[in-house]
């Protein structure tokens, strides 16, 4: 480990070592597979196309349905979407002229935001139920409000200390479980931003895996390490545990990727990480992995070209079940390795 590089976020990440052969990438399929393909969804909440963007909340009729018309387009394709629990950003651009006046700008919202309770998902059943009854789908956290004071509109978890992120994290799995939805234990950062405390938080609070890292132009190899946004110095390619019992997988690719980026990823044997925000045209910014027709087409073509050219050696899975699966495989490379331990001994 003592020559590993770690990024500013992951300055403290030394302290939550406990044990250094669980840290680490992990190169592990279930037998017949050499790698696998994982999406997910950012930013889905009640918004409708009468509020300030539609964000899921004309269900079949938007952005929804969209990415139901991809999903029977491939039966193998399973998907990740990332939910928060009472969205409150109306805009990522700090616009408000607070945002000129020093002191002043660090201690207020720069950007209009909602009234409390408006989307939170306790009040939007009909939401709750379209999202729990899709097919192929999990549905993870992202975030209690996904918006916070200063010029950092969309990162919610700035400096906050541990006890605050886990008091935020646990807010936002109440109303999750209070609205009935159907959730896995893991969490899309908003921002992208993982601080040490948030990861301690995660912990905390049960959260098993995280999405801190994305990287859509390292050049792929199997030894490449994530130097874009969030998590700078972990697998580009793999899932690797970034303190125990919390696993991280990067995205490493969107709509602005060439699909040779997707091939090269699949053959170096690793997980292709496909990301989407659900809408492209939000007020005072545009998502170029927004979620649009163009957008819908190219993976449609794409999908389509992986499952011609590689057939049923890639895995088509969520970042659930792929945390699921590592953790149980994790546990029996364990019990194989004590129990060489354990023979090693009674030989000596």
């Amino acid at each position: 480990m003592d020559g590993w590089q770690f990024g500013p976020a992951q300055e403290l990440r030394r302290a939550f070592i406990l044990d250094d052969t669980i840290l680490g990438p992990i190169h592990w399929y279930h037998p017949g597979k050499s790698a696998a393909v994982v999406m997910s969804v950012d930013d889905i909440f009640p918004g409708t196309s009468a509020s300030a963007y539609e964000a899921g909340g004309d269900l079949d009729e938007g952005a929804l349905g969209h990415l139901s018309w991809l999903l029977e387009r491939h039966p193998q394709l399973q998907m990740t979407l990332f939910v928060t629990s009472d969205w409150r950003r109306i805009s990522p651009a700090a616009h408000r002229v607070w945002r000129h006046l020093p002191w002043v700008r660090d201690r207020v919202y720069l950007a209009k935001v909602l009234p409390k309770g408006t989307m939170d998902l306790r009040n939007h059943p009909k939401f709750v139920d379209f999202l729990n009854a899709m097919p192929r789908t999990e549905i993870a956290l992202h975030g209690l409000h996904h918006i916070n004071v200063g010029r950092a509109v969309s990162v919610e978890f700035q400096h906050q200390d541990r006890a605050a992120c886990a008091a935020m994290l646990s807010e936002a799995l109440q109303i999750f479980d209070e609205a009935g939805v159907r959730h896995v234990r893991g969490f899309q950062v908003p921002g992208w931003s993982c601080s040490p405390s948030l990861q301690q938080a995660c912990r905390d609070v049960g959260i098993e895996w995280v999405m801190s890292a994305r990287d859509i132009l390292t050049p792929v190899s199997r030894d490449a390490r994530t130097a874009m946004s969030g998590l700078n110095g972990v697998s580009l390619l793999f899932p690797e545990r970034i303190a125990p019992n919390l696993l991280h997988v990067s995205t490493n690719f969107q709509a602005t990727s060439a699909p040779e980026r997707a091939f090269d990823i699949l053959d170096a044997g690793g997980i292709l990480s496909v990301k989407a925000h659900i809408s492209k045209d939000v007020p005072g910014h545009t998502h170029l992995d927004g979620e649009d027709h163009l957008y819908m087409n190219y993976l449609d073509r794409l999908f389509g070209d992986i499952e011609q050219r590689y057939g049923d050696a890639i895995e088509w899975t969520t970042l659930g079940k792929l945390a699921s699966s590592l953790s149980a495989a994790s546990e029996t490379i364990a019990e194989t390795s004590a129990a060489k331990d354990v023979a090693a001994y009674r030989a000596a």
